[in-house]
């Protein structure tokens, strides 16, 4: 898989560090009891289809990258800044 660095070109995929979803996940409160604790620590949705990562450009720029890409095909749909896609610009 290769990943497009807006700062960098296209690199593979093994420069980039994979971070998880770059949807946030709700916190429990710290009361909610150990099954809610238990699965927000441990368990995530793995969807077959179209997702948004967050990525890290470990041994290029340094860059956080928000990446939509298609888990089914491998496909890189759209490579963004993270900064600029937390401000709304993306």
């Amino acid at each position: 898989m290769r990943i497009i660095c807006p700062h960098c070109g296209a690199r593979d995929r093994r420069e980039f560090t994979y971070q998880g979803d770059a949807v946030a996940l709700e916190r429990p409160a710290p009361d909610a009891g150990g099954a809610a604790w238990d699965d927000y620590l441990h368990n995530r949705e793995n969807p077959a289809g179209v997702t948004r990562d967050l990525w890290y450009h470990e041994q290029g720029c340094g860059a956080w990258l928000v990446v939509t890409r298609n888990t089914v095909t491998h496909a890189v749909l759209t490579t963004d800044l993270a900064a600029t896609v937390r401000e709304g610009l993306a």
